[in-house]
């Protein structure tokens, strides 16, 4: 009796012996893990990619006409009439003003008079000649003072002609200088007439720059003052031979085909966005994740198991955290993101974070 009895405890006692065993297992399992887990180094990775590292020039400059001419006054007078104001649009050979030239007409009517009389000497001095009633001499002076006259009213007309203000080219009157009754010297400016058919933005490029750009570039404009047209496609139409001697800035011409379409301005800002360094879709890293020891770029991979390699690469350029790789790994290589000066190959490491 007491035998039967004594065996449940027992039983029960077996259990909770292989329980407590059971536990200690884990326990002790578990705590290797986390032995393993302290000694792997825990970093932030990259995955190997391609990247745009294409640099990227921001530019401004305000939208200027192709062609802009300042008409100047040819000679000195009082204006007595001004035909157009700014806005106007004129066509070539279009009168704009008049300046005073009588005293001019009247030096032209006297003239006029000179060579009337000269033309009459000079026929019957060569009515004289064929008599031989004169020398050759006489003859050659008759025709000297014929010339003479005629250069005079050439002249006096020219002066008049002077006295008529008209358009070069056809265009806009985008300035006008002077006001009917006032006085003008010779050379001094009275209107700006542009063309406003071909707008432009002239930009100041680094001479750094400008050797990466051609014409016929394409570039990416914006313009504030246009609502919901931008960007704005332009074109480098041409780049000026010599920099600036102040700025050291090279001159970069850029049309806008679309500046009618989109109704711009002499004046708008235009912000310009020139690609100066074309490199598309190349593979890349973290800048941090090259080191350099010896003259040699390198960093650390991670392999499958979860363990450092040291990979000897061909770095390019640097844009921004970005450094190009040329040779020396493949899109989809994992690297550690962190100096790798710092590292050591074998190192077993843990991934906390992933650089996007």
């Amino acid at each position: 009796m007491r035998i039967a009895l004594l065996t449940p405890f027992a039983l029960v006692v077996g259990v909770l012996l292989l329980a407590a065993c059971g536990n200690g297992e884990d326990a002790a399992e578990a705590a290797r893990e986390r032995e393993r887990s302290d000694r792997e180094l825990p970093v932030r990775a990259a995955e190997t990619g391609p990247r745009d590292l294409s640099r990227i020039v921001r530019l401004s400059a305000p939208v200027e006409p192709m062609r802009t001419i300042r008409l100047a006054a040819r000679t000195d007078g009082v204006m007595t009439e001004v035909l157009v104001e700014e806005g106007d649009v004129v066509a070539a050979d279009e009168v704009l003003a008049r300046i005073d030239v009588r005293e001019q007409r009247a030096e032209l009517a006297r003239a006029r008079a000179s060579l009337a009389e000269k033309e009459a000497n000079f026929k019957r001095m060569d009515q004289l000649r064929e008599r031989n009633y004169i020398d050759a001499a006489q003859y050659e002076t008759a025709r000297a003072e014929l010339e003479i006259a005629r250069s005079d009213v050439e002249l006096w007309q020219t002066r008049v002609d002077f006295g008529t203000v008209s358009s070069t080219i056809a265009g806009t009157v985008v300035e006008r200088y002077i006001e009917p009754g006032e006085a003008v010297s010779r050379h001094e400016p009275l209107f700006a007439i542009a063309d406003l058919s071909s707008l432009v933005a002239r930009l100041g490029v680094s001479e750094l720059d400008v050797g990466n750009l051609r014409v016929g570039d394409s570039v990416v404009v914006q313009v504030d003052a246009v609502d919901g047209g931008n960007p704005i496609s332009g074109v480098i139409r041409r780049i000026f031979p010599a920099a600036d001697e102040t700025s050291r800035l090279i001159t970069v011409e850029v049309e806008l085909p679309e500046a009618r379409q989109f109704g711009l301005r002499p004046g708008f800002l235009a912000r310009a966005r020139l690609l100066v360094d074309s490199r598309p879709e190349v593979l890349a890293v973290p800048t941090v994740s090259v080191g350099e020891e010896r003259g040699q770029h390198f960093v650390m991979t991670i392999n499958g198991d979860g363990k450092l390699e040291r990979r000897e690469i061909r770095a390019g350029v640097i844009r921004g955290a970005w450094r190009e790789v040329i040779s020396g790994l493949q899109a989809g290589d994992e690297v550690v993101a962190a100096n790798p000066l710092e590292m050591t190959a074998g190192e077993r490491v843990r991934v906390v974070d992933w650089v996007e």
